[in-house]
């Protein structure tokens, strides 16, 4: 269930399209970047030195983030992560919306840039 090392999605991003950072109420942070062209998520990359459950939940919404058009993007929710076993179900919930929130953020940073 935890994302391992070999997690090609984990890490910074050094020109994005777009960038989003939450700390959650855990203390954890995430991170998401993005890079989007012609509205369609290309790449996307994840950091947190947080829990383990905040890690997999980033990875989880990276996995499922990319490739995806932006809008269809914004239908990844919290719930999706917990029930399909990406995060532990009670403990990880506050995860699971921390690593939603902070794609949604990076999207809204793309979205509405000028």
């Amino acid at each position: 269930m935890h994302a391992g090392n070999l997690d090609g999605n984990f890490g910074r991003m050094n020109d994005p399209t777009s960038a989003a950072s939450i700390c959650g109420p855990c203390g954890d942070e995430m991170e998401f970047y993005l890079t989007i062209v012609d509205d369609v998520i290309r790449d996307v990359r994840y950091f947190t030195s947080g829990c383990g459950n905040t890690r997999a939940c980033g990875a989880a919404v990276a996995r499922r983030a990319k490739g995806r058009r932006v809008t269809d993007a914004l239908s990844i929710s919290a719930g999706e992560l917990i029930r399909s076993g990406d995060c532990e179900p009670h403990e990880g919930r506050h995860c699971a919306i921390l690593a939603v929130s902070t794609l949604y953020r990076a999207i809204a940073d793309y979205l509405l840039h000028p």
